[in-house]
């Protein structure tokens, strides 16, 4: 089963709506996976398709006892045994499927013309329970979700870049910032940051996966924590032992040159505990100076003995 499947599948486990938020979720399914046709000597057909067969089961389930018992649904074989099964669920025996698609908001009329409207409407979005029943009917009949081990993303796909937009506008209402793009002929609105994922999965009710992910989502920042400290630790070790090169370097030409009895005290005395303890820390070098010194008081007189070796190389 994919993540989609799992999310969807846990969603229509926690449904027990009653006939508005669930009109409120036709409604939205019916925008983004329906299809209307004209049936000869029949008039207007409608049909929705989804590859789901928990959604296919739990809409026609729904239709039969809130809608119309003449709903019935098909299944599409897959050619070959990778290929998914689709399933059709059709109104065209529905009696009043005219008044159907307008309280959906499918069709609307424009005057005296009757019209394919692609807005979502208002009367199934204006209060927030029907909001999230109208978001999940988006999600159920048109939405994926990737996996949050592999990487975050949300989707749904429409056929309308108004409708895509209207869609952007209604999740904003939840401080949801998605994002529209065209692909292969349909519009994909979009969510790719974890939190703002987590956040949907708990306005569509999905709290299981919501767990899942903000457990992910922890485990990830806590990596990349760690990750970020060894790289920091790394470059550390890395440019304290170059210095530390650096300067035995530095120590061994002054001692094959000019020896390092010509250094003054104070460098002299450095000089010999970093040939003895080619490891130790600046602060562990001051530790055993007499007297101590400071992690920058032993810099300066390293540097110092650089300068003069470089002094001497030229």
């Amino acid at each position: 089963m994919s993540y989609s499947a799992k999310v969807k599948s846990e969603i229509i486990q926690q449904l027990d709506m009653a006939r508005p938020e669930f009109m409120a979720l036709l409604s939205a399914v019916m925008k983004v996976s329906g299809t209307m046709s004209l049936l000869p000597g029949k008039g207007i057909g409608f049909r929705i398709a989804t590859e789901n067969a928990g959604t296919a089961r739990f809409l026609t389930r729904q239709l039969k006892v809130l809608v119309d018992p003449a709903v019935q649904v098909m299944v599409s074989r897959g050619a070959t045994m990778k290929k998914k099964n689709l399933y059709f669920i059709s109104f065209d025996e529905v009696k009043d499927l005219k008044e159907l698609l307008f309280e959906t908001g499918i069709l609307s009329t424009q005057g005296e013309h009757l019209m394919i409207d692609d807005s979502i409407p208002a009367r199934w979005i204006r209060t927030d329970t029907l909001k999230r029943a109208y978001l999940r009917g988006a999600f159920l009949g048109s939405g994926s979700i990737s996996n949050p081990e592999k990487q975050y993303h949300l989707e749904f796909v429409t056929h309308s870049e108004h409708y895509g937009s209207e869609l952007v506008r209604l999740l904003a209402s939840y401080d949801l910032t998605a994002k529209v793009i065209s692909r292969k002929g349909s519009y994909v609105v979009y969510l790719k940051e974890g939190e703002q994922i987590v956040d949907l999965l708990n306005v569509m009710g999905a709290h299981q996966a919501l767990l899942e992910t903000e457990n992910i989502r922890i485990m990830k920042g806590m990596r990349n924590n760690v990750n970020r400290l060894v790289n920091c630790e790394t470059a550390n070790l890395s440019k304290t032992v170059n210095a530390a090169v650096r300067q035995m370097d530095a120590i061994r030409l002054i001692q094959r040159t000019i020896g390092l009895d010509r250094l003054p005290d104070i460098l002299r005395q450095v000089a010999e505990l970093r040939v003895n303890y080619p490891d130790a820390t600046l602060q562990e070098l001051g530790e055993m100076m007499e007297p101590p010194v400071g992690k920058s008081g032993v810099n300066h007189r390293l540097r110092k003995i650089e300068t003069i070796a470089q002094e001497i190389e030229g």
